[in-house]
């Protein structure tokens, strides 16, 4: 893991440098084209290392908007190495091409091929993670529960105008594709062992899930949707990559016109308050959000129910709730389900500030506490009471105990014994336990350039115990919100 940190450190650092380069020439370059290319060079618990590289393609014209452009096109082709994910990107962004109207337009398509499906209703999904893909524990089993495969594009075009000084209207479509299966990988078959060849591509919860019927057969392989959202942006914020003061939010709704019908409600208020301390690297902010997304009519298919709909995309890619985007310390698409309500807050302290090559940095530190709880649960009505896998319970899993009695695995031991007792009975879902309350704190360290390039660094433990995902450690760019 140290190896790995460092190596994800120097390939940031260089980037930083192309950036350096890239923003000197663009000083000079105030008229016609300018290109920038960046390495990426992520790390997730989820996903593993990003190998790839993105870009930015400006066009200022005769200058007259500088340092606005009147068109920006950004790109992105990655593979990650644990998830085997690739990732391919091409967005475009304008004030200008339209009069008095933002444009932003994207073509996302992702290929996952050991996608993580965990099951609906998040706590109540009572899964076991280091039975995830074992393969690199160490455990000396092979099974990947909890693995199958899916295929997604996605093209949007979302459009802004002004309202007043400091609200907008909003308004989008979106239309995605979805291709599903089991996953795409024959697992590790030992020979000479019958009990240590249950790594199969059939026996999954994907797949005891569709044997429910809580995935249906009409959407089990995936589907398309075309979804139409509206509604109104409230910002006050005086800087976007990192406010030091303001307001942000959004309320709208989001539904789907095609197949499986659905209306999404959705509500973001985001708070960024300076707090007067004035240390030399610049006031501290506490920074809170509040968001709550819920479907109030129809019922939103398995492929879509991952999705988190918003107005102004700050991510390529929104979805699920766990990981960087929404509660820390979870997995990613922890908790899939109808409706959900959280909250993030955090402290953001500045260390130090410094210029260097011509170019202004800052260091900050910043504890954060996540918190969630489901709203309204998905399909209750295949999900009742305690569901074992009997399956799943006819493995001999006395290797897997061995594994755990050892003393450095203390904190799976204490996590299996907690979700599973100190036996094993095939437990998938206890209903119980669905509007369990979800919560995890921890702390992350940013290093700015210029306000806008921001590479972040944050670890997070989650205290329902059920879920945690420790290590969980996120290596990206920008604050979380």
């Amino acid at each position: 893991m140290k190896r790995l940190f460092l190596t994800v450190c120097a390939l940031l650092a260089a980037g930083a440098m192309l950036t350096l380069s890239a923003q000197e020439e663009e000083k000079e370059m105030k008229t016609g084209w300018s290109f920038g290319l960046l390495p990426t060079a992520t790390w997730s618990t989820d996903n593993g290392f990003q190998a790839g590289a993105f870009g930015d393609v400006y066009y200022y014209g005769d200058g007259s908007t500088y340092p606005d452009p009147l068109h920006k096109i950004s790109w992105e082709a990655s593979y990650f190495t644990h998830s085997h994910r690739m990732r391919l990107y091409l967005a475009y962004d304008s004030k200008y091409l339209i009069p008095n109207m933002r444009v932003n337009a994207s073509v996302t398509y992702m290929n996952d091929p050991l996608y993580s499906f965990w099951g609906f209703n998040g706590p109540a999904a009572v899964q076991d993670y280091d039975l995830w893909s074992n393969r690199n524990t160490g455990a000396g089993h092979h099974l990947n529960y909890y693995g199958m495969s899916r295929d997604m594009l996605r093209i949007l075009a979302n459009f802004q105008g002004r309202i007043t000084d400091n609200l907008n209207w909003a308004a989008g479509v979106n239309f995605w594709r979805w291709s599903l299966g089991n996953m795409k990988d024959n697992g590790v078959k030992v020979e000479g062992s019958e009990a240590k060849q249950y790594y199969n591509t059939d026996l999954t919860l994907y797949n005891k899930y569709i044997a429910l019927g809580a995935i249906t057969d009409a959407e089990k392989k995936g589907g398309n949707a075309l979804e139409l959202n509206a509604g109104i942006v409230f910002d006050t914020r005086d800087i976007e990559a990192a406010p030091n003061r303001g307001i942000w939010a959004e309320a709208y709704l989001n539904g789907n016109i095609l197949q499986h019908r659905y209306l999404k409600a959705c509500a973001y208020f985001r708070h960024y308050i300076d707090i007067p301390i004035h240390i030399p690297a610049g006031d501290p902010v506490f920074a809170y959000r509040l968001a709550w997304q819920q479907t109030i009519a129809g019922e939103t298919p398995f492929y879509m129910i991952q999705n988190i709909p918003l107005l102004v995309q700050r991510n390529m890619i929104s979805e699920g709730f766990g990981s960087s985007g929404t509660i820390r310390g979870l997995r990613e698409n922890r908790i899939l389900t109808e409706g959900f309500a959280w909250a993030n807050t955090e402290l953001r302290v500045k260390l130090v500030n410094f210029k260097l090559f011509n170019q202004y940095f800052y260091i900050a530190l910043n504890p954060f506490f996540d918190a969630g709880v489901i709203t309204k649960p998905y399909r209750t009505e295949f999900l009742k009471g305690v569901i074992n896998d009997d399956n799943l319970a006819k493995f001999d899993f006395s290797e897997y105990r061995t594994y755990l009695d050892k003393p450095e695995n203390a904190s799976k031991r204490e996590r299996f014994n907690k979700v599973h007792g100190t036996g094993y009975d095939g437990k998938i879902y206890d209903a119980a336990r669905v509007k369990d309350f979800v919560y995890s704190g921890g702390i992350g360290l940013k290093i700015a350039m210029n306000q806008n390039f921001i590479v972040s660094a944050e670890y997070a433990h989650c205290f329902y115990t059920p879920m945690n995902a420790d290590p969980w450690i996120g290596i990206g760019m920008n604050y979380q919100f």
